[in-house]
């Protein structure tokens, strides 16, 4: 196969997991019309893991978990705590404004790898902090605060934990080049759903309903947007320059804002659009960067 033809295949990959990633946000919203948040997310994670250590198997992947500590870390943040914060959010909370508030995962990566690794902000990079902040108080409107306020705070903070996983699973592969990808991401899926297990437990909720609109989104979470998207992401990111994964991935919070719009009959007003817009442009910008400076994806950036 010519590498025309496999960059080819890998951005058609890519181009699918948006979809898949950005449709989610509907269906998730749907499912929790069946369930409890906590609930779900247990369900989602949980079996989500046990499809990737199927695929671990069939693929005859490294199986045994390395770097345990390091895996429970990043479960806690990017399993139980970015996907159990994006599920309650979702609960009073629009999916397309969840979904792009949660996607501003790569400015807080940005701010917080400045601390943690001593990337400091430059040049362009401070266009796209401009860009982010602005976004984000079109969006949140902090003078007329409404119902949903709590709901983006915990999507916010959704995208904070998907930052300081990537943060961690940079420092990790930095320090185990050579640690199989698609086994680190289901030991750690497995770790950060346990807890997510717990709570669904602890939590009271209505019993869920076993209906066949909520097994199929258990079954499009599961299997779709968690053990094939990350064969996809994982193939993507092989085979394609890292800009140009990082920009399509990208498309996910546009799909769901769009998918929501459609289905959910979500219209954003005029300040909610014009700060999806400079949000939008943030990314394009942090895409941008990384194709001029060949900046390596890292895997971890994968939505969860």
């Amino acid at each position: 196969m010519s590498r025309t033809s496999e960059a080819v295949r890998a951005f058609a990959a890519l181009l699918l997991l948006a979809a898949l990633w950005g449709y989610n946000w509907v269906v998730m919203k749907h499912a929790l019309n069946y369930s409890g948040a906590f609930q779900f997310g247990a369900l989602r994670t949980f079996l989500g893991a046990l499809c990737l250590m199927a695929l671990l198997l069939v693929m005859r992947r490294p199986l045994k978990p390395r770097e345990v500590p390091s895996l429970i870390l990043l479960g806690i943040l990017q399993t139980c705590g970015f996907t159990g914060l994006i599920i309650w959010a979702l609960v009073q909370g629009g999916a397309g404004k969840t979904a792009v508030l949660c996607y501003t995962m790569p400015f807080w990566t940005m701010l917080l790898a400045w601390p943690l690794l001593g990337e400091k902000i430059k040049g362009l990079q401070w266009l796209a902090v401009g860009l982010s902040v602005m976004g984000l108080l079109f969006i949140l409107d902090p003078l007329h605060l409404g119902a949903d306020w709590f709901s983006m705070l915990l999507a916010i903070l959704g995208g904070v934990f998907w930052a300081l996983a990537v943060i961690v699973a940079k420092k990790l592969h930095h320090r185990k080049p050579d640690l199989d990808l698609l086994s680190l991401t289901a030991w750690q899926m497995l770790f950060g759903s346990l807890p997510l297990v717990v709570v669904a437990f602890l939590v009271p909720a209505q019993p869920i309903q076993w209906t066949l609109p909520f097994i199929g989104a258990v079954i499009f979470n599961a299997v779709f947007c968690n053990a094939l998207a990350w064969l996809l992401w994982l193939y993507a990111l092989q085979r394609l320059a890292a800009g140009i994964a990082s920009m399509t991935s990208m498309l996910a919070p546009v799909i769901g804002v769009l998918a929501a719009w459609a289905q959910l009959n979500e219209v954003p007003d005029a300040a909610e659009g014009t700060g999806m817009v400079l949000i939008g442009l943030s990314l394009v910008v942090i895409s941008y960067i990384s194709i001029r400076k060949h900046t390596e994806v890292e895997p971890a950036m994968g939505q969860d």
